[in-house]
């Protein structure tokens, strides 16, 4: 797959919370952004972004109170219930759902401003009663899992040190046999050292920084960011403010202070997109721009450091060469 076919003003953002925020929030996809929020389906193609990675997630009940949500699960079963209806709220929005290489190509060769199509990425794998049960979500489109959120059944994750548990090795290896990517963010440390010693399919991590610049467990080392990339993986910026600088709000400028870290602990910025998780817990006021226009604007800054292939790679492209790879034949 050639990047210049691929990469004509087709935006990706590889991680937005879109069914969550509708089944929890009420902030449903089809409506004009809520109030102080930025994400919708018309927002998204006015912008020019062709393809979402949209999660699967479902919080536990410790989450609840932070999260300022009832929609809580307590068990894998309840888990599974909530990630289910999210899955049937994508099929309401009619967002094509891409599953293998020759979907993806299809829908990149006929591409065209006003075209939205979705990648689904199950973030936090307690829905997944058992490993034995992958196929069942792999069947209903499920391409990427992240095992953790906070700590899970799987793995340990953010605020919850710890490593994948056994049951979180039975799962990487049936993940393996059904061509699912793995998805890094939110895993604890010692989670991603022990999938990397076990893990050898396609890897990412959809919504991580970098650590180097706003320390804290949520990001990414310069040793991760370059393993990732050292097996073809892909490193996806997280728009949020508190994951872009320690305090006060943030600006593009942030993006791309990142932007060049990653690049240069990855090898290239071949190994860095956008995953901006503007449709998470938080609204416009934690974001680095008023309105996704800001990804334009964006563009430009990152000229000034990188040529007009790298940016667009940056923009889009760089998922979808990563997607070619990575996905079922």
């Amino acid at each position: 797959m050639q990047s210049s076919t691929l990469t004509d003003a087709l935006i990706v953002d590889a991680h937005l919370d879109i069914a969550w925020n509708a089944v929890s929030a009420g902030r449903g996809f089809l409506a004009p952004p809520a109030p102080n929020y930025l994400v919708s389906r018309s927002s998204l193609v006015g912008a020019g972004v062709g393809l979402v990675f949209a999660t699967l997630y479902a919080a536990p009940a410790r989450a609840g109170r932070s999260m300022r949500t009832r929609f809580v699960y307590e068990n894998p079963h309840e888990a599974n219930v909530m990630a289910m209806a999210e899955v049937n709220y994508y099929r309401s929005c009619g967002l094509q759902l891409i599953g293998d290489k020759a979907e993806l190509r299809a829908y990149v060769r006929g591409w065209k401003r006003g075209r939205l199509a979705a990648v689904l990425l199950m973030e936090g794998a307690d829905p997944i009663e058992d490993p034995s049960q992958l196929g069942a979500w792999t069947g209903m489109g499920v391409r990427i899992i992240g095992p953790a959120w906070g700590a899970t059944r799987y793995s340990g994750g953010t605020g919850a040190p710890g490593g994948l548990t056994r049951l979180g090795a039975q799962l990487l290896k049936a993940m393996r046999r059904k061509r699912v990517i793995l998805d890094l963010s939110h895993m604890a440390e010692q989670s991603v050292q022990d999938a990397f010693a076990l893990w050898r399919g396609p890897i990412m991590a959809s919504h991580s920084n970098a650590r180097a610049l706003v320390p804290g467990d949520r990001q990414i080392t310069d040793a991760t960011a370059k393993e990732v990339a050292s097996r073809d993986g892909m490193l996806g910026l997280s728009f949020y403010a508190r994951h872009l600088r320690r305090s006060g709000p943030a600006t593009l400028d942030d993006v791309v202070r990142h932007t060049l870290h990653l690049a240069k602990a990855a090898g290239g910025p071949e190994h860095v997109g956008l995953g901006t998780d503007l449709d998470g817990g938080f609204d416009a006021r934690d974001a680095p721009m008023k309105s996704l226009a800001g990804f334009r604007e964006l563009e430009t800054r990152l000229r000034r450091h990188f040529n007009r292939a790298q940016v667009e790679g940056v923009m889009g492209g760089n998922w979808i060469e990563f997607l070619g790879r990575a996905l079922p034949d």
